[in-house]
Formats: structure tokens, sequence, C-alpha cells
């Protein structure tokens, strides 16, 4: 295996693709990745060069500080193919300015945008052809930064290691979503971390959504930490609440993710003269249309899930379930960002970024 050098990426190919032993009628989201990954370590106070290389397992010194002070954040993002297998990003710069958002809360370096998108492209371009062609299908990306530097003592870490990783995909979630208000545990307070894509923030929500799991719910909706009285995110997707003809969804904060997903569908609904605010939204405003039956639908967005409609949610024991329409807002929006990064529809925002 020689490595060949593209721009500033040198490149180690690998001999023999595994790509004819995947099944991809049958994908386990984040379960399968492809032949190549890139990686880019810091130390000594730089960046240093960066590589694509054959997927395999990274070594690691047990006493690395990402094991014991959780500096991790990540990414995801999708590549997609459209009918004439021209492969897209759909609005990279913002991930890219997200992840450095993290990076910067975490005590991370940041890393160069200019190289970050020069990354996605030479590895998505080097593994083109485990991008699947179809709506619904996608090439998952995910890049990530952790602590590498050896030792135990409670202080930011002086090495990291930069990687970017590539998943074929299928459709998140299958169908619609069902949900659970959390009235109880927190995923983020003010002053904290919830804005940030980190990997604690994850993590400490696999207990609480393990237990709504356990009562046939698939998602917890989070609430706020002071008197869980508004209502937030779910656990990996922002949530959009139809009132009449109204989409409302919680502004982002410290607690709220910034959603790549959110912000596109909130200028798609200027596009198609769609109201919408950005406003705290109450339990109590929440239960009182669906009483009244001004609620019309909820769903959630995200990179992986696209647009996941709820048609049931849960609270205090009781569950209330949606209205059942084929003209909801849900489908709308997933049809419009589907047609924009399948390239069937005009970009007018400029949000596709060809691979070439």
């Amino acid at each position: 295996m020689q490595p060949i050098v593209s721009d500033s990426i040198s490149i180690t190919k690998i001999q023999t693709s595994k790509r004819s032993k995947v099944d991809f009628d049958n994908l386990v989201f984040g379960q399968v990745f492809t032949d190549h990954m890139f990686e880019c370590d810091f130390v000594d106070g730089q960046w240093q060069a960066p590589k694509i290389v054959p997927y395999g397992p990274i070594s690691l010194d047990p006493s690395a500080k990402v094991f014991h002070y959780g500096q991790a954040i990540f990414e995801g993002m999708k590549a997609f193919r459209d009918d004439k297998d021209k492969i897209w990003l759909f609005r990279p710069d913002q991930n890219i300015q997200r992840f450095n958002k993290s990076a910067l809360r975490m005590s991370i370096p940041e890393f160069p945008e200019a190289l970050f998108l020069e990354a996605l492209s030479a590895l998505v371009r080097l593994d083109a052809a485990w991008v699947p062609k179809g709506i619904g299908s996608s090439l998952y990306i995910r890049p990530f930064a952790i602590a590498t530097e050896e030792g135990v003592s409670a202080s930011p870490s002086k090495k990291y290691k930069f990687m970017i990783l590539l998943s074929p995909a299928q459709s998140y979630y299958s169908g619609k979503v069902r949900v659970q208000i959390m009235e109880k545990y927190s995923r983020a307070a003010n002053g904290g971390v919830g804005y940030a894509k980190t990997a604690g923030n994850y993590a400490a929500q696999f207990y609480p959504t393990a237990l709504a799991n356990q009562e046939g719910f698939q998602q917890v909706i989070w609430t706020d930490a002071d008197k869980h009285e508004f209502l937030e995110e779910a656990g990996t997707m922002n949530l959009f609440f139809r009132i009449n003809d109204t989409l409302i969804t919680a502004p982002t904060g410290d607690r709220i993710l910034d959603g790549v997903t959110r912000k596109s569908i909130l200028t798609l609904a200027i596009d198609h003269h769609i109201a919408t605010e950005e406003r705290p939204i109450t339990v109590t405003e929440l239960l009182v249309a669906q009483q009244e039956g001004s609620l019309k639908e909820i769903f959630g967005a995200g990179t992986a899930a696209i647009v996941s409609p709820v048609y049931e949610f849960g609270f205090q024991g009781k569950v209330y379930a949606l209205p059942e329409s084929e003209d909801t807002f849900a489908l709308k929006f997933k049809k419009y960002l589907n047609d924009i990064q399948y390239n069937l529809a005009p970009d007018l925002h400029q949000w596709r970024y060809e691979v070439k």
C-alpha cells in the first residue's frame, strides 16, 4: 500500500474493497463502514499532516484523557447520490462551523475549516462507490475529535485526534415515532453544554431513554431542567409542533442544539409561506392544544432522521394520539429537503455542495 498525495492530504488506499460483502438492502444504521477513514493529530500546539488510511482500529493509551474527562465532540452529516450519479453534501459549512463551536466549548482546538471541507471531499470521493442510490439512502458521515494525551490529571488535553468515518445508511427511523415527555431527568441546563455536540450529552440520555423504551416509546421529549415546564428537543432530534397552521419550535440557546435540519426547515417554511414561531412552548400549552383539537402534528428533525412524524406522545401515564392526515407539514418538509439533497429541485439557497 503505497501512499499517494492529493492536494495536502496523504492517501493510502486499500488493496481490496470489502464493499462486495455488504448487504446494502439490509443496512443497520451506523454498523457498516467504508474502506477508508481520515485522521489528523494535534501535537505540539498544531494540527499535523492529514491523511486518509484504510479503515481500522486505532491505538490509544489507557490513560488517554478522553476516557477520563470526556473531551469528545462529533458531527453528523450525509452525502447523497442523485439520479445522474453525482454526489452531494448538504450544507457542510454549517456542520463545520458547529463542530468548531462544540470544540471551543469543550476546550478542543478548532479544526481548520478549509481543511475540514477538503478532507470531507477527498474521503467521500475516494469511497464514492459506497454512496447508495435512491431516496432515503445516503452515506452517513461522522467527523469527531477526541483527547489523546496520556495522563489522568484533571486538565485539558494537549493532544487530540480528529477523524472522519463513513457509513452507508438507509432511513434511521421506519414509520412514525412514539415519544414520552420527560418529567424527572434533564438533558441540559443553562450555562451547560447542551448546545455542543459532545459525547457526554448522548451518554447521559441513554438511561432515561431506556426507561421510556420499556414503556413502548422510542424517544423522550426533554423539558427544561428548572421546572420541567417547557418542551425542548428529543433525544436525537429538534422538535416542531404544528398548532393550527403555525409551526412552533423552541429557540436555540445553551440547552438546545442548533440543528442544521431545523434551521433549513425554518427557511423552507418562509419559502412556502408557512407561519413559524421560534419561542418557548409549555407542556400545558401542548395539552390544551391537543384537547381543543388545534394540535395538528409533532415531528422531529435531524440529520440522521431527516423528518420523523410523531403519532403519539405520553405524559404522566397518559398517551395522546395525534390526528392522522396525508397532508402534513412533516411530509411536505421531508420532500422539500429530499428534493434539494438529491438534486431534484432548484437549490435556491445554495445548500448543495458537489463532491467532484
